[in-house]
């Protein structure tokens, strides 16, 4: 997949007529009206869940909830290769801020294939229910909803895709909005008595609050970089529920009132930080929170890459970095 430059995002939005204002704007890809419609220009192109015979992946979609949420996932599984014992499984949920993104985006079909192949997982790829229209907590829900359907259909059998997995080896993951939605899914397993994942993985887990952290404040963002501060504001106003600050727990898992990350010293943790990545410190201080809290944790920080490195490939080092980030992955589920 070629580079995609997000300094040469679309602007096809819509004239706003004289009943309708603007009240918030991420350029090119989201842009919110005072009536609540909601525009979001093509940016990324869907494709189907077709895969090429040679990287001997197979993906197909599948309905989780058609009539109250329209909730649905697409499923990746290793195919003509020959396995010693049933594959681990992994639920994935894409970044976006909440608000854009897509399980059926080009740029997530081709990652998570290749993350399909070279970590022989099981990939479920949940495709959320998106902000503002539906704020947190409905991704978190969906999430949930997401797990307790896969439970049934492990005890069903009828998607050939499942058969292989082991439901007992499960991982949740997720790059930036939905590393933060992977947390908190896990935690509310975990709180629940739902069941208790294997571990997370998390690639430069989107999180906030209301003290900038030093990346935050000292990393100057190139045109193409796929979220500044101020983006990373708006999306907070356009997911959190209305009027709440960025110190709410699911913004900032470090604040009062957040789960208690003891809670999750069962799972191990892997954190995907970016060098260039305006969220670089937060990802690390959560990773030696969870760390200071009884969990096992394995950070990473890859040099050279900014914010959604693996999905935008926009910066030079991004394809090498992407495949040493899959490996580590692979080396993380394996242990």
């Amino acid at each position: 997949m070629a580079t995609m430059s997000l300094s040469q995002r679309s602007t096809n939005f819509r004239s706003p007529n004289h009943h309708s204002t603007v009240v918030e704007e991420i350029g090119g890809l989201i842009r919110v009206h005072n009536d609540g419609h909601v525009e979001r220009p093509l940016v990324v192109p869907h494709v189907s869940c077709m895969v090429p015979l040679e990287l001997e992946v197979a993906a197909r979609d599948v309905t989780i909830d058609q009539f109250n949420t329209n909730l649905w996932a697409r499923v990746y599984s290793p195919i003509n290769r020959r396995f010693s014992s049933k594959l681990p499984l992994m639920v994935y949920f894409h970044g976006g801020g909440f608000c854009v993104g897509s399980a059926s985006w080009a740029c997530y079909h081709e990652f998570l294939t290749n993350l399909t192949r070279v970590t022989s997982c099981v990939v479920v790829s949940v495709n959320y229910r998106l902000a503002p229209e539906n704020r947190l907590p409905a991704a978190y829900d969906d999430g949930i909803n997401a797990i307790l359907w896969l439970k049934q259909e492990a005890l069903k059998g009828t998607i050939n895709e499942l058969k292989w997995c082991d439901f007992s080896n499960l991982f949740l993951a997720g790059d930036s909005a939905g590393a933060n939605i992977a947390y908190h899914v896990a935690s509310r397993l975990v709180s629940r008595h739902v069941s208790t994942p294997k571990g997370m993985i998390l690639i430069q887990p989107f999180f906030g609050g209301e003290t900038r952290s030093m990346s935050e404040k000292k990393s100057s963002q190139p045109s193409n970089s796929a979220l500044t501060l101020s983006a990373s504001d708006t999306y907070w106003r356009l997911a959190l529920p209305v009027g709440a600050m960025r110190d709410h727990p699911w913004c900032n898992p470090l604040a009062r009132g957040a789960p208690r990350l003891s809670d999750l010293k069962a799972l191990k943790t892997m954190v995907c930080a970016g060098e260039l990545d305006i969220l670089k410190d937060r990802n690390l201080e959560l990773a030696a929170s969870l760390a200071g809290s009884g969990s096992r944790v394995q950070s990473m920080v890859y040099k050279d890459v900014g914010h959604a490195f693996q999905v935008l490939k926009n910066y030079p080092m991004a394809q090498t970095r992407t495949h040493e980030m899959m490996i580590h992955i692979k080396a993380f589920i394996n242990q």
